[in-house]
């Protein structure tokens, strides 16, 4: 295993989590960004106001991508075995 073979796997392993947690990072920055704008425009400012509506909205989206992120995390284990077995 030389160089390439190792920044090939390093650059393989951040797409995988980019787009494992793509999804989920990208729901609760628009829920985020809708309640900001809902306090602004309501001039409601609990604190409280933000978490639950981000919990909520994180745990349906976790529930909505987690076949694709198992899929993805699977697709990229197999392809990294049969590297590894190839190269062993």
């Amino acid at each position: 295993m030389n160089e390439t073979d190792v920044l090939d796997i390093a650059q393989s392993a951040l797409w995988v989590v980019l787009l494992t947690a793509g999804p989920i990072m990208f729901a609760g920055l628009l829920i985020g960004l809708v309640i900001a704008l809902f306090q602004a425009l309501t001039t409601i400012q609990e604190m409280t106001l933000t978490f639950v509506p981000k919990i909520i909205v994180i745990f349906i989206a976790i529930v909505v991508f987690l076949p694709f992120m198992m899929t993805t995390v699977i697709e990229y284990s197999v392809t990294l075995f049969d590297r590894i077995a190839t190269t062993g």
